[in-house]
């Protein structure tokens, strides 16, 4: 009498992957899968095998994420794609991902950002930003932010980290402090946003109440 050999495929799925998998998605379609739910985004330039897989596998991919309560946000233009909580009405649904609230400095940088990228695509260029940049065209916001020139530039430092840990700027080769702006803030903020809150804050830099140091925005 002999025994039936092991096989890591038992489980009736051809795209089982290991022995309990109960899955039916394909591996390259998991790993798409993945890189959006662990963020921060799927990037067409960074990420050349996903992102092909996500264009083909959109339809399920976006099934799945609707069963997490998520929406799929594409931009097919500059190959950049992430995820955020579906607008579920009255339904109070879990979420899976992670929030950062942005501080007074965050908020004006990033804005800064989002112009530099929109001026950059009018001319058909990569948005490239120095860290000498950022500190001059955050300077009117210094007493704002309710600090002195020093520990300002020290913020702003710590929110230029930020931004590179979730890969919002990305550091160029050259060495120097230069970042490429990634595309993917042209889908955080709309045209009308950046608007919106460029008046809010240079009204708060030429007056006005500044915000406390711990203060989010």
């Amino acid at each position: 009498m002999s025994l039936p050999e092991h096989s890591a495929n038992t489980g009736g799925s051809e795209n089982t992957l290991f022995v309990g998998d109960t899955g039916e998605l394909e591996l390259d379609t998991r790993r798409a899968l993945t890189q959006l739910l662990s963020g921060p985004f799927l990037d067409g330039r960074r990420h050349t095998k996903l992102w092909p897989v996500l264009v083909r596998d959109e339809v399920i991919i976006r099934s799945r994420l609707a069963d997490l309560f998520l929406e799929l946000v594409i931009d097919p233009d500059q190959q950049v794609a992430f995820t955020r909580q579906a607008d579920t009405g009255d339904i109070k649904a879990p979420s899976l991902l992670r929030h950062s609230r942005l501080t007074f400095v965050d908020s004006v940088a990033l804005l800064f950002l989002r112009r530099q990228l929109a001026q950059a695509d009018s001319r058909g260029e990569r948005a490239v930003v120095s860290k000498d940049d950022i500190i001059e065209n955050l300077s009117v916001y210094e007493r704002s932010a309710n600090s002195d020139k020093a520990g300002f530039i020290k913020r702003i430092s710590a929110s230029i980290e930020k931004f590179k840990e979730r890969s919002i700027l990305q550091k160029m080769r050259s060495g120097e402090d230069r970042f490429e702006v990634s595309p993917t803030l042209k889908l955080l903020f709309s045209a009308e946003e950046v608007q919106e809150l460029t008046a809010l804050y240079q009204r708060m830099a030429q007056n006005e109440a500044p915000l406390d140091e711990g203060e989010d925005a």
